[in-house]
This record gives structure tokens, C-alpha cells and sequence, in this order.
């Protein structure tokens, strides 16, 4: 599913797709509280990426996950 939102176009599935499998990961690590609502961080750093071209889920996910953790970490 797509969406226009000004100029850009975000895919909503390959997002949420990401997300998923990013925030199953992070909270079985325990670096994300398990909670209903959507943890803005990681979601801004899978949007970002998106944005920049990338559309694979599997390395969207990979990303999101190492980038969210050197966050943390920093």
C-alpha cells in the first residue's frame, strides 16, 4: 500500500513489516519495553532509511535493529 504525503511517497507494508520484525527483536532483548504503542525511535530510524531508497524488509529490519542499539549504547 502506498501513501503520498507531500512529495514523498512512503510504502506503509514494507514499514510496518520492518518494525516488526525490529521490535520482536528488541523485545526479546529486552531494550524496548513491551508496550502497546509503537516505539517512536525505531520507527523514525526504519522511515529515514526508507526515504533514503531502501526497501528490502529483512535489511531494513537488520538496520533499524543495529542503529537502535548504538543509540542506546552512545
Amino acid at each position: 500500500m502506498l501513501a503520498e504525503r507531500g512529495i514523498q511517497v512512503l510504502n506503509f507494508e514494507v514499514v510496518s513489516d520492518a518494525y516488526a520484525i525490529a521490535s520482536n527483536y528488541l523485545h526479546k532483548t529486552g531494550a524496548i519495553a513491551d508496550s502497546p504503542a509503537p516505539d517512536k525511535r525505531l520507527l523514525e530510524i526504519i522511515a529515514k532509511m526508507v526515504q533514503h531508497g531502501e526497501f528490502n524488509t529483512i535489511r531494513l529490519a537488520n538496520k533499524a535493529i543495529s542503529e537502535f542499539e548504538a543509540q542506546t549504547a552512545a
